[in-house]
């Protein structure tokens, strides 16, 4: 073992490659983030593509680091070009992912894993080597204890990093090229500081500067790519694009339909959303003329916040929804405005961004009618928001006499999910009223009301609406055959089975 103490070459040499290790780590865990968030953006259900882009992520650095057995010589110039095809293919993947979804360019999850695989591969062939180039410059304790904690550091550096500033600031396009960037640089760095042993490095510099070349001219052209990817992705003209740490939000615009869509999923057409928004109000509200105290949970668009507005007596509505920029583009973007009616500029509307959940284990007060507009239960963090256990939390908010509203997916496209939440509220202790209402831009769907008294439908609805009538509410909780209530457990949070159903149902509905 050569004495670096003694050798300040050898000792700056050292250095650089833990540098790079704690960068390359860096790069490594970024492409993986950038692909489950990706998936999830695409997919859906962020549980499942996080936890298979993982495993089949580390399953790939793991066939890399075995096949990094069979490279027995010029291990430094090995490195260099491994950086540099990692920083080309992990700093384009998403760019390239996303036109192939956009344009349909065949089965994307193939696509995607593939992409997963190789990156994980290559990056699987990075450490090894590192610690063979180092081998004669630490012992073995030395050697894997040093590599390992600057690998970690590097991976904890970017798991912070990812959701509070890349992935809501730069997006996931410009973040992979970011990291490709990284790859790049220390590909170049490694030339530097190895030049004397790779003799003539020349060649391999070449390589290195066009490929910085090229993915800073793919950093530069990215929103470029990711807004002309959402134009075919979308039918119509995108007005806004964004992604934040908890969604991708994107609304677009034909003529004058407003569309919402998070994660790809369609949340409203501003065409038909007044029938969605007043079966979901209504029903409840105009049987409550004394109710003051509004609390709406989800609903970031004011949509339903603006139908609630409509009752002169309620004093006070809160709503509490997850991410400050859907609240915050529906209460500054004057076509958005215009949509809700200028809901959150209203003095009795008070916004609060939190977690629905915790946001009830520690709020004080009662409320006399509540509003549940979550997305539909298509991924567990979700689905827990549809259990018993948050709905027990929901009872302890309800004043007396007061009810509660849970829009709860269709019941005719997932019947069985849909009987599942009126079970589960009914399993928390309430009384539950289910129905359903006819929005074209999503076929028939579903809500409960729930409450401590048995539901009696009001005498009348004394605000203006543009579907929803005193004559046609009988019909709302008529179920016909195709829709009627089928057996159905519980959705409980350590089960969670109502996920499994709505999966299972969408995933036949739509084929």
């Amino acid at each position: 073992m050569t004495d670096t103490t003694a050798n300040p070459a050898a000792r700056g040499t050292r250095q650089a490659l833990l540098v790079s290790v704690f960068l390359i780590a860096s790069c490594g865990l970024a492409y993986e983030l950038v692909a489950g968030a990706l998936s999830s953006y695409l997919l859906g259900d962020s549980v499942t593509q996080f936890s298979t882009i993982i495993g089949t992520y580390l399953f790939a650095m793991g066939v890399g680091s075995w096949l990094s057995r069979y490279m027995t010589r010029a291990l430094i110039t090995r490195f260099v070009q491994i950086e540099l095809v990692i920083g080309l293919i992990g700093g384009f993947a998403p760019a390239l992912l996303f036109v192939c979804f956009a344009l349909d360019l065949g089965p994307f999850r193939p696509l995607l894993y593939a992409a997963v695989f190789v990156v994980g591969t290559l990056v699987g062939l990075e450490i090894p080597l590192v610690m063979r180039i180092l081998k004669s410059e630490l012992s073995l304790a030395d050697l894997v204890s040093q590599v390992l904690t600057v690998d970690y550091l590097g991976a904890l550096a970017v798991s912070l990093a990812f959701p509070l500033f890349l992935a809501p600031h730069l997006g996931l396009v410009r973040t992979g090229l970011l990291f490709g960037l990284l790859n790049a640089v220390v590909a170049l760095w490694a030339i530097r500081v190895f030049r004397d042993p790779l003799g003539n490095p020349r060649s391999l510099a070449v390589q290195g500067v066009a490929t910085l070349a090229v993915l800073v001219a793919g950093f530069v052209g990215a929103e470029r790519l990711s807004t002309w990817s959402e134009a075919h992705m979308y039918a119509d003209e995108v007005l806004h694009a964004q992604s934040t740490p908890y969604q991708r939000i994107v609304v677009t615009r034909w003529r004058d339909d407003i569309r919402l869509f998070l994660n790809n999923n369609l949340q409203f057409s501003s065409r038909d959303e007044y029938r969605y928004h007043e079966a979901l109000v209504h029903p409840g509200l105009a049987g409550l003329p004394a109710a003051r105290r509004v609390l709406v949970l989800g609903g970031g668009d004011g949509l339903a916040v603006r139908e609630i507005l409509k009752y002169p007596q309620v004093a006070q509505v809160t709503l509490v929804d997850l991410d400050p920029a859907m609240t915050t583009l529906f209460r500054d973007a004057p076509m958005l405005r215009k949509l809700n009616e200028d809901a959150f500029h209203s003095p009795r509307v008070h916004v609060t961004n939190a977690d629905a959940g915790r946001w009830l284990e520690t709020a004080e007060g009662l409320y006399d009618f509540i509003v549940v507009d979550f997305p539909d239960p298509s991924n567990f963090s979700v689905g827990k928001l549809y259990s018993t256990s948050f709905y027990r939390l929901l009872t302890r908010r309800l004043a007396p006499g007061g009810r509660i509203v849970v829009q709860a997916t269709s019941p005719f496209y997932a019947r069985r999910a849909y009987w599942t939440i009126v079970a589960t509220l009914e399993a928390t202790g309430l009384q539950a009223a289910p129905y359903h209402a006819l929005v074209p831009s999503f076929g028939e769907w579903g809500y409960v009301l729930a409450a401590r008294e048995a539901y009696s439908p009001p005498p009348a609805i004394p605000v203006r609406t543009r579907f929803l009538q005193v004559a046609n509410l009988p019909t709302l909780f008529d179920f016909p055959a195709d829709m009627s209530r089928v057996p159905a457990e519980p959705n409980r949070l350590d089960s969670q089975n109502l996920v499994r159903i709505f999966e299972e149902e969408w995933k036949h509905a739509i084929r």
